[in-house]
């Protein structure tokens, strides 16, 4: 017999916080997001789907799963590296460069869907507006996103969105993910140095 979630045991060192979303309420809300893109695509012909690394892109192919299953069709995934378009370079210049994979066809003239965990201030998904106006020029450009958590500081807005998640500035939202983190869940804690 399956045990629900909440009884599933935590690893040592698990994060503080409480847990907003369980793995089950995370396949519900990618479920949910994978029907609303065939619906607002009519079908899924000429989609591309690109996450966001690091979970943006396991989200990415778990839709494009759920995308398979749902109109019997694969649809062409692959991941979008902003590291070098980032604002913030100056002040965290140590990150690694990640990798981008583009499909075979590329994204001219298709509707590109971008995954990522979660939008925050948007700063992340204009550095992938800018990587992709390099690679191409798509028809369209549509943003899927695990949780929504407000405080934007650039006017973007996600199309499809698993949770929206009234947040504090103060507080942080952890996206952990089977891949890469052998757990499934999000939390909300109060960020380092708060009480």
């Amino acid at each position: 017999m399956e045990r629900p979630d909440s009884a599933v045991p935590r690893p040592a060192g698990d994060p503080p916080g409480r847990i907003v979303l369980t793995s089950s309420d995370i396949s519900r809300a990618l479920r949910r997001i994978a029907h609303e893109i065939v619906e607002h695509n009519k079908g899924v012909g000429d989609l591309v789907v690109l996450g966001i690394p690091t979970r943006g892109e396991t989200l990415a192919r778990r839709i494009v799963t759920l995308l398979r299953e749902i109109e019997g069709a694969d649809v062409p995934v692959g991941t979008l590296d902003t590291t070098m378009y980032r604002d913030d370079l100056r002040s965290q210049p140590t990150r690694a460069v990640g990798a981008t994979t583009i499909p075979e066809g590329g994204v001219d003239g298709r509707t590109v869907v971008l995954v990522d965990d979660v939008l925050y201030s948007g700063r992340t998904v204009r550095a992938a507006l800018d990587a992709l106006g390099d690679l191409g020029r798509p028809q369209a450009v549509r943003l899927a996103v695990l949780v929504d958590r407000g405080h934007r500081e650039l006017p973007i807005r996600a199309d499809h969105v698993g949770k929206n998640l009234p947040t504090a500035r103060s507080e942080r939202v952890s996206v952990r993910l089977e891949d890469p983190d052998g757990v499934e869940e999000v939390r909300i804690s109060a960020a380092e140095g708060t009480a």
